[in-house]
């Protein structure tokens, strides 16, 4: 069903997952000299899939990612954006956010979700976790982290949606797994 044919559209929610089970609010401080609350993943949950960047645009059921359970749930507002031209956007973005393309700093699953936001709703997701790369790089350790950094992105870009096309039937290419 579109968004148009939907009482007052279609709700758009963010889930924020807490990728370090903790750590990064216990531990930031000793090694980054400033603290920061976690280490996020986020989908974006719409037509009653959740989307997301997962070494390719993955979809599935709400709260059910290999992330675990959702750390939050932010509402972004409600879209009236058909379900056909939302299906086109993530044909044009499978372009840019694939396993070849992965940047922790520059083009992750965040960076994915300001997008698809953008778009259903034209408000993006809450600025500190965009952000959270730009912080992590930006205290005084940041600068002995990159290298590190750009050595788990290279790693990353090994990373394909296979595991995700085992869970979800496939990185999005108009799978409704």
């Amino acid at each position: 069903m579109d968004a148009d044919d939907m009482d007052g559209g279609a709700p758009v929610t963010l889930h924020v997952y807490e990728l370090s089970g903790g750590l990064a609010a216990q531990m930031s401080h000793i090694l980054l000299g400033k603290t920061i609350t976690g280490i996020w993943h986020t989908g974006v949950c719409v037509y009653g899939r959740e989307y997301f960047f997962g070494g390719g645009i993955c979809d599935g059921a709400p709260g059910m990612t290999p992330f675990g359970p959702p750390h939050e749930r932010v509402t972004i507002g409600t879209t009236h954006v058909p379900r056909a031209m939302f299906e086109e956007l993530l044909a044009e973005l499978s372009a840019r956010f694939h396993a070849a393309t992965y940047s922790l700093m520059h083009n992750n699953c965040n960076h994915f979700s300001e997008e698809v936001c953008q778009f259903l709703v034209g408000r993006g997701i809450p600025s500190h976790i965009l952000q959270l790369p730009q912080e992590v790089l930006s205290s005084p350790a940041g600068a002995m982290l990159a290298p590190l950094l750009e050595g788990f992105e290279a790693q990353m870009r090994g990373v394909t949606s296979e595991s995700a096309a085992v869970t979800y039937g496939g990185g999005y290419g108009g799978n409704k797994g």
